[in-house]
């Protein structure tokens, strides 16, 4: 789990500028025209807009003329500039817009794509809902920054610098007056900034953690709710959100201070301009057209520092999310595919060998899952993993398919390293029967049709009455069309598991993995589809991890796990007459009441 604490300093050192946001341009830069449409409106209504007060002072200045329709050619002008700039501004927020919600879905996608590549290993270290916060949450933040506040940023960049330079064009000594406000005001800014966007990041940091803890806790609310546990999981989620609201608090209060202090001195440079100002005009050495033009410049500079440095707080927030996505995106995968991998054979012969396999989960690295375990499958063997809990016999699967690699020894499949060989490559010669088996929110078809998406409906009805399926799933109010809900919560968990052994009968892969596939069934349905087994596993390798020996009996070989090693190899009957562990479990299995059953 990754808590805002666990943040390294060198992270909170790089947040004190806004740079992070150059990651961003890989996405930006593909879609170059619309960038390019939108920095042309962009630039058109900045210039717009700073030539409206030009045609304002040719109006207060036409008051002092005779000339009636020179003052209406006046006002027509300035309509005319109006409009332009509303057409302008109109061009800029869609253009604008539009790039920020196409590069933010692109981000999303990168992300995603990114994340359901990652190893098991990645999973253990941050928190599923964490991801998901930074896939929604940060990318709001992005897609609000482009869209918007880049553009205004940019437009009063613009404002500001065409705005300062017609104001010495207009009074230089007035001018003069301005400039000497703008450093007073970018101090603050800048020192206030780097402040924000540490608080920035370590707030986005507390709403990542708050959306994981809720994630884990909804997606486990039967077992929160059987153990009474509500109150302490509401108390753990409120303490987490409480100091994101802390943080964000400070955030707030930080960015509120930098507003007070840039506005007033802006407004203060204003007002001694006004004052200077209508003196000049009493004496002579300005018209009033002139005040009013230089007037308008000087509020409108004074706006766009006030307006810079409230997007400079959005940038930061932005800045801060933009890191943490480009964590994601750039996150070091343990298990990574060679440059050059081997190419199997459209149909493998599924001969796997373990040699001298030693193993550590990351999460428990001082204690061995598998250690120095050897042995062979023949193509179309059935083998049989068996051993007490913790023993390390779903070890052997999930290196197998290389979800982890191993700390020392060899895993092969048809004499090839599985390193050689590209994930995607040999996992699709698997099909796979977890022991808690994953039901998407979908229909009972669909969930059935993962194993292979380009199966007919007849061949998922025939994986269905092969996996004893068929008849619970036609008595479903819309049948193989149902819908089954989040996790598969409308089933019970036999059928759960009958629906995952359909979708493994469906994949018609060369290599079985059955990891304790009939455990939640009852015993009727346990023999049906033990019977589906039996004829899927018929010219196929087949491994079975079981607790039930009843299932392994007719298993070719059979290991027996202990500790993370074999201590025993055979089939049923030999290890029985052999004692030893296996011996002992079936004794507690077949001969003290059955205890499986």
């Amino acid at each position: 789990m990754t808590d805002a604490s666990d943040v390294n300093p060198e992270d909170r050192a790089k947040s004190r500028n806004v740079r992070a946001l150059s990651a961003l341009w890989p996405f930006v830069l593909p879609y170059k025209r619309m960038l390019a449409a939108a920095g042309a409106a962009l630039f058109l209504t900045a210039m717009i807009s700073l030539v409206l007060p030009l045609a304002v002072r040719r109006v207060v200045d036409g008051f002092e003329s005779s000339e009636t329709d020179l003052l209406d050619s006046y006002f027509g002008a300035a309509l005319g500039v109006a409009a332009l700039l509303a057409l302008g501004s109109g061009l800029r927020y869609y253009l604008v817009s539009r790039l920020g919600e196409r590069v933010v879905a692109d981000i999303r996608v990168a992300v995603f794509n990114r994340m359901v590549s990652m190893s098991p290993a990645f999973y253990e270290r941050l928190m599923t809902g964490e991801v998901l916060s930074r896939i929604t949450t940060d990318t709001t933040l992005i897609q609000s920054v482009i869209g918007s506040s880049v553009s205004i940023a940019l437009r009063n960049l613009l404002t500001l610098i065409g705005g300062l330079a017609l104001l010495v064009f207009t009074a230089p000594k007035l001018a003069g007056i301005v400039m000497l406000s703008v450093p007073a005001i970018i101090v603050p800014i800048v020192f206030l900034g780097r402040r924000l966007r540490s608080l920035s990041r370590e707030n986005q940091d507390w709403i990542a953690n708050s959306s994981g803890t809720a994630s884990e806790t909804l997606l486990s609310v039967q077992t929160v709710q059987a153990f009474t546990h509500e109150q302490p999981s509401r108390a753990a989620f409120a303490e987490i959100t409480e100091k994101s609201f802390v943080v964000a608090r400070k955030r707030i209060l930080t960015r509120a201070i930098m507003t007070v202090i840039v506005i007033s001195l802006a407004f203060f440079g204003v007002v001694g301009v006004l004052w200077s100002g209508a003196h000049d005009v009493r004496q002579g050495v300005l018209s009033t057209g002139e005040l009013v033009q230089f007037v308008i410049y000087a509020v409108m500079v004074a706006g766009s520092v006030g307006a810079l440095s409230e997007i400079w707080g959005e940038l930061q927030r932005a800045a801060g999310a933009t890191e943490r996505l480009v964590e994601l995106l750039e996150a070091e995968d343990t298990v990574q595919d060679i440059a050059s991998p081997v190419i199997l054979s459209d149909r493998i012969e599924g001969a796997v060998a373990f040699e001298n396999v030693t193993f550590r989960y990351p999460a428990r690295p001082e204690t061995a899952a598998l250690d120095g375990v050897s042995f062979r499958i023949e193509p179309g063997e059935t083998v049989a993993l068996v051993g007490p809990s913790g023993a390390g016999k779903s070890t052997v699967i999930q290196l197998l398919l290389r979800f982890y690699d191993p700390s020392q020894g060899r895993i092969l499949i048809d004499g090839h390293e599985l390193r050689d060989i590209a994930r995607a490559e040999f996992r699709r010669s698997m099909a796979l029967v977890p022991q808690d088996p994953v039901i998407f929110a979908n229909t009972a078809r669909e969930n059935i049709r993962f194993g292979r998406p380009d199966a007919t409906d007849a061949e998922i009805v025939a994986a269905g009455q092969a996996a004893a399926a068929h008849d619970f799933l036609t008595a479903l109010p819309d049948g193989y069309d149902s819908y089954v809900g989040e996790r598969g919560v409308m089933l019970s968990g036999g059928q759960k598991q009958r629906i995952a052994l359909a979708r493994a009968i469906l994949r018609d892969a060369p290599i079985l993995l059955l990891d304790e596939a009939t455990s939640a069934l009852d015993a009727e349905s346990e023999r049906a589809v033990q019977d589906a087994v039996d004829r899927l596993a018929e010219g196929r390798t087949t491994l079975v991890v079981a607790h039930r020996l009843a299932t392994v009996k007719k298993a070719d070989r059979i290991l027996v796990f202990d500790q993370g090693r074999i201590v025993a190899e055979g089939s049923h009957n030999a290890l029985v007459a052999e004692g030893g562990l296996y011996a002992r479990l079936a004794r507690l299995q077949f001969t003290d009441g059955l205890a499986a059953e």
